[in-house]
């Protein structure tokens, strides 16, 4: 026996005899799964961020949008609850729970099916089903998918959260922002939670985010961070210093901002060259109409507007430097994309909303406009160019409610690409099922998805989502549309509206100028007969043709009012009548 066998046979004696506990197992293979960073705006338009031609600086998203895919088609519903429902769950709005808003929601449908205004059993979260693939979910931001104890998103698959349950709130303090609202009610994990001092929502909502990721840092599962901002709801607010930095850009007017945005939408190839811009819709003014003091605050509160863009993004990209630092940051895809076009509303010409302003604190002038205590909004006019080339805004089934931003970048994303193909809210957690590997037949639950992946287009094998001959239908508070190929019939409700179908094909008029259905009766016909058959699938509970969101919300928020404030009102009215009663005693004869 040479030296060499003596040494072998000796190793193999020695680990005969080794106790069978001295084994060290292999190790257990890395994760490779990518984490998933889901960014939500809030009301943003179609052309507000930098990427998109807007006036925002906004380098960290630019820098997420060069690294990966534009897409110029997406659609999100015109309203935030049903568009959030969607995004979580792939699922059409009504089948989720969340048709509309409860803000907008009439009383003839309050607790019917799918305008219950809470998840449907059977409807589960991204977090729900990712959990159970071995992910850790975190959010933080705004929920608005349901109140109270098993309606939040700790009871929604999310391991740490903390949200706002309510439409928006005020920025720099805890406080409502209408009269919908008495108190900002925050949560985290599930229990009432308490601001800090030094508030402000978007840098805050990103510290609760990192210190979520900082403390779970030694987890090897793959995580979904859900950051749903504030930015740009009303009230817009900004630290004063971002605002100062947009002085004189929008002095202009809304109608030279509008095309502007329009010219460079098709330079930078988001809509075709030559695509008309829509007529400026007759109930909205116009720059020269306004005095020198209206036009002052109505550019500075685009100022404003501007400066909380850039402020989220900046605190954005203080996420993107701690994962770089981590390790975490180039296995990390990033979705980033608004719940609906720009807010249109002014609430301060409300009847009574000056009143309420100044019991909680609110102002509306120029010299604060943005800060602590100020009640900041743009209007329809701005609403309707910060949609541009898109016509309207949020509320509404035009192409300016619903044609919103999205961006995509992360490993397996293709740098430098524009998704042209039609897409929609419900395909955002089929993508991410798909890119986190998750089998195709574990991806539907109890309630189907409607959604598809967006994967075969990000990856360059199909520049569609959905074949041209596939109808995708959608229907929140009367506004509806139906997508087919490269067009699309909508029905848009009054005040902006009449309720009347009408067809575009938005591959040559992204700016619905051109209503074809009297030159094309058959494609009109087919595609109404396709929208009848989505309203039946889903469970659509019709309103009539004068219904007007914009209407229901005043009215929701007086019955709220009265409501939070009965005992007050009933004590008021014991008192007169106790009033009253003296004065008829003393009035009378004995």
């Amino acid at each position: 026996m040479n030296k060499t066998s003596g040494l072998g046979l000796a190793a193999l004696l020695a680990l005969a005899v080794l106790p069978a506990a001295a084994t060290v197992p292999a190790a257990a293979p890395a994760d490779t799964r990518p984490n998933f960073v889901l960014l939500l705006i809030d009301d943003a338009g179609f052309s507000d961020l930098g990427a998109y031609g807007g006036e925002a600086r906004t380098p960290n998203i630019d820098a997420l949008a060069a690294r990966g895919a534009i897409f110029t088609q997406y659609h999100s519903s015109p309203l935030c609850s049903p568009s959030r429902a969607m995004l979580l769950t792939g699922v059409d709005n009504h089948r989720t729970g969340f048709a509309t808003i409860p803000e907008t929601l009439p009383a003839d449908q309050q607790g019917r099916p799918g305008y219950r205004m809470r998840f449907e059993p059977g409807v589960e979260t991204l977090a729900t089903r990712l959990k159970a693939e071995g992910y850790r979910n975190y959010m933080t931001g705004k929920w608005h998918l349901g109140h109270g104890p098993g309606e939040l998103p700790d009871s929604h698959g999310f391991d740490r959260s903390f949200v706002l349950d309510a439409s928006g709130a005020d920025n720099w303090e805890q406080k409502p922002y209408m009269p919908y609202y008495t108190s900002a009610d925050w949560f985290e994990d599930g229990k009432p939670a308490t601001l800090p001092e030094d508030f402000y929502s978007s840098k805050f909502l990103i510290d609760q985010m990192i210190g979520y990721l900082d403390k779970d840092q030694q987890r090897r599962e793959p995580f979904l961070a859900y950051i749903a901002f504030q930015a740009v709801h009303i009230p817009v607010q900004a630290p004063r210093e971002l605002t100062a930095g947009y002085a004189g850009v929008y002095d202009g007017g809304w109608g030279v901002i509008r095309e502007q945005r329009w010219r460079r939408a098709q330079e930078r190839g988001l809509i075709p060259q030559g695509a008309p811009l829509a007529p400026v819709h007759e109930r909205l003014r116009s720059w020269e109409s306004l005095d020198a003091d209206e036009r002052a605050i109505y550019a500075k509160s685009m100022q404003v507007h501007a400066a909380m863009i850039e402020a989220m993004d900046q605190h954005i990209g203080r996420l993107v430097e701690y994962l770089k630092a981590r390790g975490q940051f180039e296995n990390t895809i990033f979705l980033l994309t608004s719940d609906n076009g720009p807010e249109p509303s002014n609430p301060v010409a409300q009847t009574g909303f000056k009143t309420w302003m100044s019991r909680h604190g609110y102002t509306h002038e120029l010299e604060n406009l943005g800060e602590k205590g100020s009640m900041v909004f743009i209007g329809p006019e701005w609403a309707n160019a910060t949609a541009s080339p898109g016509n309207l805004f949020k509320f509404h089934s035009s192409e300016g409610g619903m044609r919103v931003p999205l961006i995509a970048a992360g490993p397996g994303i293709a740098a430098g690409q524009r998704v042209i193909g039609t897409s929609f809210v419900t395909d955002v957690a089929p993508t991410i099922y798909d890119y986190a590997r998750v089998e195709p037949s574990r991806w539907n639950g109890p309630v189907p998805m409607s959604g598809r992946s967006l994967k075969p287009a990000l990856s360059g094998a199909s520049p569609r989502v959905y074949a041209a001959e596939e109808p995708v239908g959608m229907e929140v508070g009367g506004n509806a549309a139906l997508f087919k190929g490269d067009y699309k019939i909508t029905r848009i409700t009054l005040p902006w509206g009449d309720a009347k179908w009408r067809l575009y094909n938005l591959a040559t008029d992204p700016g619905e100028v051109q209503d074809l259905s009297a030159q094309e009766p058959e494609r009109f016909q087919a595609m109404l007969a396709d929208y009848a058959a989505y309203e039946k699938d889903v469970g659509v509970l019709k309103l009539p043709d004068d219904f007007n969101p914009h209407k229901q919300v005043k009215i929701n928020a007086i019955k709220k009012q009265l409501h939070h404030y009965r005992f007050v009102l009933g004590g008021a009215a014991i008192v007169l009548v106790s009033l009253l009663l003296m004065w008829l005693r003393r009035r009378l004869p004995a």
